[in-house]
């Protein structure tokens, strides 16, 4: 049996691949998506607050970059010099985005019941707790 990381590892790179071909079609990848919804989750969100909640998920190059792009492609609006907002067409496209996202989600856990689902989630979030 390989060890936790090696599932780790490829299971990360696995979402990444297929969710990047899944978003390519609305110009974005999974950090883009991800960037999307942090500020979907607020009125108005700072630059910092995006950073600092996906900081585990890529390096502020590569957020910063994913912001750019959701700006120039009209997703994000800055209502304030270091503030970041859903344009109103931005929240209609990420509503359209989020139903193939859902469809993407129920292909990855095909075969997994909720339960083991949770176990998972609850195993990993305890071992990341543990060494950090």
């Amino acid at each position: 049996m390989k060890p936790i990381g090696y599932w780790l590892n490829r299971t990360d790179q696995a979402l990444t691949r297929r969710m990047d071909t899944l978003l390519a079609g609305y110009g974005l990848t999974r950090i883009g998506w991800q960037v999307l919804n942090v500020v979907a989750d607020g009125p108005q969100v700072a630059d910092t607050d995006v950073l600092a909640l996906l900081a585990a998920n890529a390096d502020p190059a590569t957020l910063t970059d994913a912001i750019g792009t959701a700006l120039a492609d009209g997703w994000l609006t800055r209502p304030d010099l270091d503030r970041l907002a859903l344009t109103a067409d931005g929240r209609t496209r990420l509503a359209a985005v989020a139903e193939r996202v859902a469809v993407f989600r129920e292909l990855s856990t095909a075969g997994i019941s909720p339960e083991e689902y949770r176990t998972a989630v609850d195993v990993l979030e305890r071992m990341t707790r543990n060494l950090t």
